[in-house]
């Protein structure tokens, strides 16, 4: 069984659903917003994941998280996007030895 909480009036409520009525409520959402692409509910999963780590989350928390219990998996995980790609920087362009010459 899957647990979702949901909050209401400052109250988190605990309601169990089987994983078929999630991936049913999730089909039918994609449905009704018009989202023509392949999605299930683990790809949700995998864009959290790749959120948080775009977003500066240590990998360990995420694998906590996740409830991995191996770090390799959560590195397979979460793939590498261009976004966070682009955002390494040497440690040489951080140096100022280049702008004196």
């Amino acid at each position: 069984m899957n647990e979702i909480l949901t909050g209401y009036k400052n109250r988190l409520i605990q309601k169990r659903y089987s994983t078929s009525s999630i991936q049913k409520i999730f089909k039918r959402a994609l449905f009704k917003s018009g989202i023509n692409k392949k999605a299930t509910v683990h790809t949700l999963r995998h864009s959290f994941a790749t959120h948080l780590l775009e977003s500066g989350t240590d990998l360990r928390y995420i694998q906590e998280i996740l409830g991995h219990k191996s770090s390799k998996t959560t590195e397979i995980y979460t793939h590498i996007t261009r976004t966070a790609f682009r955002k390494i920087k040497s440690p040489i362009d951080k140096m100022e030895i280049l702008d004196e010459l």
